[in-house]
């Protein structure tokens, strides 16, 4: 056992666990399932044999990594049907100290989007791990390969399959963080006052949006499609004070975002995907067990 003094195991820890918590995240799309990862990682390594370790990183990212795997397998393995459409757990997102390089930021970023995400449930746990590692935190295919216990012409197999599959189905959207922004709060303003004509000139003709209630709150069970489909909605929902004055913006899975306050809690989030201008993509998460780990966010 390593006679590492207290202090030294847990700075080595604390120094990475933003990395750890990135990587299980992007596996699992669930906040409290990747925080449960990285502390049973916190477990092992503050209880194992350290003495062989030569790069704490790579050793804890492993950890990390094989602990989310096996999560991953279990909940495709339990076959859970979700109501309605189904969008990842809002994660409050600040890439400042783990990637303090601007293209490295917009790597992170994409990586973590919304969009990414839900075409990532559709791939195989091995997929996806595979596509968290490579694409999103750059590992080498030999460094994928000794993590996985496979070999690296099987890993580059698995990782040109997921980067295709991703490429195929996620819809391509303007990262800009000020244009998002500014569309953001224009639509907004355009929601809050029921301004549908407004509202129209922000849409694209076949924007779709995705409402994410799990069953539990009332949010459409079908992906709604068109302007005028989405546009009438927003300002139905408008009536019914949905979109309450107390509202913050906030990062949330690497772009602008809309936090709903509701009373000392917080409510519904609404998040956009933007191109050319328009908005192609509205995103609503309703389902209150998402939304709890965004108390501290207030």
């Amino acid at each position: 056992m390593s006679t590492d003094s207290t202090d030294t195991v847990t700075n080595a820890f604390e120094e990475h666990r933003p990395v750890l918590l990135g990587v299980a995240y992007r596996m699992l799309g669930r906040v409290a399932d990747a925080e449960d990862v990285v502390q049973e990682t916190w477990l092992r390594w503050a209880g194992g044999d350290r003495s062989e370790v030569r790069e704490p990183r790579a050793y804890l990212v492993r950890v990390a990594t094989r602990l989310a795997l096996d999560r991953l397998r279990q909940i495709k393995a339990r076959g859970e049907t979700y109501v309605g459409p189904w969008l990842p757990e809002p994660y409050v997102t600040d890439f400042g100290d783990t990637a303090p390089d601007t293209a490295e930021q917009a790597v992170l970023a994409d990586s973590v989007s919304l969009a990414v995400l839900v075409v990532l449930e559709s791939l195989s746990p091995l997929e996806r791990a595979v596509f968290v590692l490579r694409e999103a935190f750059g590992h080498p295919y030999s460094d994928i390969a000794a993590l996985l216990d496979r070999g690296e012409p099987a890993v580059r197999q698995l990782a040109a399959r997921a980067r295709r599959h991703v490429e195929e189905r996620r819809p391509r959207y303007d990262v800009d963080p000020v244009r998002r922004r500014d569309l953001t709060e224009r639509f907004l303003a355009a929601a809050a006052g029921g301004d549908l004509e407004g509202l129209m000139k922000l849409l694209a003709p076949d924007v779709r949006l995705v409402g994410d209630s799990g069953g539990k709150s009332r949010a459409p069970l079908r992906v709604l499609e068109s302007a005028d489909k989405v546009g009438r909605f927003l300002v139905g929902v408008t009536r019914k004070g949905f979109f309450d004055p107390s509202v913050r913006l906030l990062e949330i899975n690497g772009g602008p975002a809309a936090l709903v306050l509701t009373g000392d809690r917080p409510g519904p989030v609404f998040q956009l995907d933007i191109a050319e201008g328009r908005v192609q993509t509205v995103y609503i998460i309703r389902n209150p067990d998402k939304l709890r780990s965004l108390a501290a966010a207030e």
